[in-house]
């Protein structure tokens, strides 16, 4: 089993015939000596039939070994709707992803048989995965493999609404992005659909809901609102932040997690999900040590928990509007009316992919015209063909993961050639692939069909010939805006938005900002001394995740600097940092452990955008 520290000679005991096997590394079985050591820990303690160890709905929680009998995995238990999901016998753990996140339980773990497990506090699980590698590798690796599965069963919450609602298409996509369990009901097609508004005694003209547990309805929630049942972020923090960064992609939680790392009290929010642009990749396969690749969601779970790790908190949604100096700090303000101050702010909001302007586009704008390619938007594309607009890495992605799920990927570039933005292992990868039809010096003229996509009408640059393609959906990759709107009247810009840096903002600040400093404008520094700017927002960056999480980490060594020549007596980056008042920056063990050092937890980016 990938990550298990066994002993020479030893092998897994293998799965009994009603269990459920492993074959992806989500349900590994832990060696003795793994038991062992976490016995040291835990306390063990008999279970009866039937006695529920994790419920869902409920919140936290204990990490689980079974020592003896077993435990099945259910959903809606105790209802008429009840499922059998998994089932686990000796040397197997409970939990998943939201266990570490403290996010609710998207399901009920239930002794099916008497035995015995042990039990660990979570906040104790953390710091033992900290100190041992593979035991931290194990858990991780099983919580992420599960956390997919659940996401894949349709596991957790229900929304039910109409395909054509936007509201519909917002809530989909917020718990998609964030990997939230959750099965979409399609008001017009789904023959439960009727069922359940006759149940919760709902009219259609109010949908789309929310249905949680069976017990708890949500008529047309927002997003934060979402976000509050489910756990998914942490209340917002009161008083000052020594690092407060907007923006989770990339660049954000690299500064997250090295901030954090060394010890500053650090806030990491986001207005819709973590991940950024990255988040939406299926698969980033040219950064290093990712030899298969990695999705841009795991990426950024993988990044998110070490932040938390580390300290950091981490809210969302929570959409910044404006930014202003306020006494020797910055205040934030959120549109839902909160603040927050920071000593130092890290922007790192990144940009968001241009809409395609053509007529007839607009009103099919998320059923079936999509600016990202994931798992939720493949599932929409049933077994039609599809068109990817765009020259660039983001589209050669695009048009490779939706080939392995439909019959004919159209990929449309408007210039000559295919590699001219497009590194070459996708060239090579997208010339091969029988399913994707390359057309270039082509541009898109109209999009055709009422409720949804029926084709694309394309034209030909230099023959102006016009053709009619049949295509179910639509995806557009055609470059990035930044964004900064909220920023314009805070600091410099440059022509297209993105935010200036070092020399070229010194010489755009409004006067006297700089002179009253002891030192020049760092690097990533912006306009406003002790404001940063990191990844795809910042003027002149490289359009790359690798250098976006670079950039996140220099941001942090940055902040060092400044709050060095602003704070009396405060050590540097190189130099051992106090943790902040109440709080310890790595969970047992050394509060100023280098994020390079750390368990597998540890971030590592992905590129290819």
């Amino acid at each position: 089993m990938a990550g298990e520290d066994r002993s020479p000679g030893t092998a897994p005991r293998a799965a009994a015939p009603d269990e459920t096997p492993d074959l992806y590394g989500a349900y590994p079985r832990l060696t003795p000596k793994q038991i062992r050591f976490l016995s040291g820990h835990g306390t063990r303690r008999p279970v009866a039939a039937g006695e529920v160890l994790i419920r869902e709905g409920d919140r936290g929680g204990d990490f689980y070994v079974i020592l003896g009998g077993s435990v099945a995995i259910t959903e809606y238990y105790g209802t008429a709707d009840e499922r059998l999901l998994r089932l686990h016998r000796q040397g197997r753990f409970l939990g998943e992803l939201g266990l570490l996140q403290g996010q609710v339980a998207f399901y009920t773990a239930h002794a099916r048989e008497a035995g015995e497990v042990l039990v660990i506090p979570v906040d104790r699980l953390r710091v033992l995965v900290a100190r041992d590698p593979v035991l931290g590798n194990l858990v991780l690796r099983a919580y992420l493999g599960r956390r997919t599965m659940l996401v894949g069963a349709g596991a957790g919450f229900r929304i039910l609404g109409s395909r054509y609602s936007s509201d519909t298409r917002r809530l989909r996509e917020f718990a998609a992005r964030n990997w939230l369990p959750h099965r979409w009901i399609d008001l017009e097609t789904d023959a439960e659909a009727e069922a359940l508004l006759r149940r919760f005694s709902i009219p259609p003209e109010e949908t789309p809901i929310v249905i949680w547990r069976e017990e708890q309805v949500l008529r047309n929630p927002g997003n934060a609102e979402l976000a509050r049942l489910i756990g998914l972020s942490t209340p917002a923090a009161d008083g000052d932040h020594d690092l407060l960064i907007v923006g989770s992609g990339p660049a954000g939680i690299a500064a997250a997690v090295y901030g954090s790392s060394d010890g500053l009290a650090t806030t990491l929010v986001d207005a819709f999900a973590t991940g950024g642009q990255a988040g939406t990749s299926s698969l980033i396969e040219n950064y290093l040590g990712f030899p298969s690749g990695i999705s841009g969601s795991e990426l950024a779970e993988r990044g998110v928990l070490q932040a938390r790790k580390f300290g950091a908190r981490v809210r969302i949604p929570a959409e910044a509007t404006s930014l202003e100096p306020d006494g020797g700090h910055y205040r934030v303000t959120f549109t839902d009316g909160t603040e927050a101050l920071g000593r130092t702010v890290v922007l790192a909001t990144g940009a968001h992919y241009r809409r395609l302007d053509v007529p007839g586009i607009a009103r099919l704008e998320g059923t079936s015209v999509f600016y990202a390619a994931t798992v939720y938007e493949a599932r929409q594309c049933g077994a039609d063909p599809v068109a990817v607009v765009g020259g660039g890495n983001s589209a050669g992605q695009a048009s490779l993961f939706l080939a392995e799920r439909v019959p004919r990927v159209h990929l449309l570039i408007r210039g000559p050639s295919l590699g001219a933005g497009m590194s070459r292992y996708l060239v090579d990868q997208i010339e091969r692939h029988p399913r994707v039809n390359v057309a270039l010096d082509t541009e898109v003229r109209e999009v055709r069909g009422d409720d949804t996509l029926r084709s694309v009408v394309v034209e030909h640059i230099r023959t102006k010939e016009r053709r009619a393609l049949d295509a179910c959906s639509l995806f557009v990759f055609i470059g990035a805006k930044p964004c900064t709107d909220w920023l314009s009247d805070a600091l410099a810009l440059d022509d297209e938005g993105f935010v200036l840096t070092g020399a070229e903002a010194e010489a755009r600040a409004a006067p006297g900002v700089w002179e009253s400093q002891s030192r020049g404008c760092l690097r990533l520094e912006t306009s406003l001394p002790g404001v940063f700017a990191a990844g795809d927002v910042r003027s002149g960056s490289v359009k790359r995740v690798a250098s976006a999480a670079g950039e996140g980490a220099m941001a942090v060594h940055h902040v060092h600097d400044h709050l060095g020549h602003t704070t009396a007596g405060l050590p540097g980056p190189g130099d051992d940092l106090p943790a902040p008042s109440g709080r310890s920056a790595a969970p047992g063990g050394d509060p100023h452990a280098s994020a390079t050092d750390a368990h597998p937890l540890h971030m590592t980016g992905g590129e290819g955008r």
